[in-house]
């Protein structure tokens, strides 16, 4: 879908951005009403213009169930969103004692800073509560979950609380390398790094180390679903036939007998109907099909993101059928060939920890995921160690 806004000389820059918001909200499953005819248990999740709040009237709060749990605090459009979480924050901390609230170390747990166009998100509920970049707002259903998770039994919300209770990796069937991948790369997710990346030489066993990372992150956190993408659709069904065959270290299971794994073969899609599925294989091309809700002839997908790259970026708009929580990680195989350039929007639009395995990666690729490569481990290396043959 497109945001319709109108582009009237009259309007000022800030209603601008509220219309946005409201056309935003909307789209996210919220029902926005004025604080004056607000009725917060109308719907799941309510969205109140010009709430008051003892600092003054909000720009927003947000209910789920009708108990406030969240602020955001509007901007016009071009405004710098970074550092200015206090202002939202003042809301958060200033809600009346005596209306019905979720709070958490007294305050609305759920924090956005947004012109409509570029939006941020701070979670309280996180161990380590840091601003983040957000394509558009989560769903009610997603504060709820997140909110009933935290109040129930450890005060434990989400992935990023979650990786917080990771077990001691067991280095039983893995190459040295690869638990040491494995290692680094949990101890970058737990200090809440958005984006890694991972190089290990072809034949070094770069999907058998993803799909443990997989493993553990569905097993021991709260992550609830894993996107792998690759670089073409045989190499999804080779990824596929990893996934059933990984034998789990600490249950002895296959693990496609606990967890559900497919491939995306389809445009026709639906998260609602893939509660049971916590892993997806895909394309980007595909991935990018089912945002769009337009179908791609199958034999696109047997070709590279690379190959069959539009000359321009591509853009995405929010759909409601693949909502930006969809899934907690991306991990993206060779993602030197299509991570960065004209699929950028694509990954960028879910928040998710975005995790590349790459032989060989370029200053782009490095670039792309801020400088934070986990892992390097090169060929002569793996041919030192035995777990390589030496081609040259």
């Amino acid at each position: 879908m497109t945001w319709a806004v109108p582009v009237l000389d009259y309007v000022k820059p800030e209603d601008r951005a509220r219309i946005r918001i409201d056309e935003r909200l909307a789209a996210c499953g919220w029902e926005v009403q004025d604080y004056r005819h607000a009725a917060v248990a109308a719907a799941l999740g309510v969205a109140v213009r010009e709430a008051p709040t003892e600092a003054g009237p909000a720009d927003y709060v947000l209910f789920v169930d009708g108990q406030a749990v969240g602020v955001i605090e509007a901007k016009k459009e071009g405004t710098t969103l970074t550092g200015v979480e206090f202002q939202t924050h003042k809301y958060q901390t200033a809600y009346p004692d005596a209306l019905p609230a979720f709070l958490v170390d007294g305050a609305l747990p759920f924090g956005y800073e947004s012109t409509g166009k570029e939006t941020r998100f701070t979670s309280g509920l996180d161990p380590v509560p840091t601003s983040r970049r957000v394509f558009s707002f989560h769903r009610p259903e997603t504060l709820r979950r997140w909110q009933n998770d935290y109040a129930d039994g450890i005060g434990v919300s989400g992935i990023r609380g979650g990786l917080h209770l990771l077990p001691d990796l067991d280095d039983t069937g893995l190459w040295p390398a690869q638990g040491q991948a494995i290692r680094n790369l949990e101890e970058s997710l737990r200090g809440n790094r958005p984006r890694a990346l991972i190089q290990m030489a072809t034949g070094s066993g770069k999907t058998f180390t993803a799909v443990n990372v997989s493993y553990r992150l569905l097993r021991h956190t709260a992550a609830r679903r894993v996107l792998f993408l690759v670089d073409r659709a045989n190499l999804g069904r080779q990824t596929i036939r990893e996934f059933e065959g990984f034998d789990t270290p600490d249950d002895g299971r296959k693990f496609t007998e606990l967890y559900n794994a497919r491939m995306l073969d389809s445009s026709d899609f639906d998260i609602a109907d893939e509660q049971a599925t916590k892993v997806h294989v895909s394309t980007i091309q595909r991935l990018y099909s089912i945002l769009r809700g337009e179908p791609i002839d199958q034999d696109l997908d047997e070709k590279t993101g690379f190959e069959i790259a539009p000359t321009s970026p591509v853009e995405v708009a929010y759909n409601e059928k693949l909502p930006i929580e969809s899934y907690d990680v991306i991990i993206v195989d060779e993602c030197h060939r299509s991570i960065y350039g004209v699929w950028r929007q694509v990954l960028e639009y879910f928040d998710a920890f975005l995790i590349g395995l790459t032989a060989t990666p370029g200053l782009q690729t490095v670039g792309f995921f801020n400088q934070n490569l986990v892992m390097e481990y090169g060929h002569e290396q793996a041919v030192a160690d035995r777990v390589n043959v030496d081609f040259d």
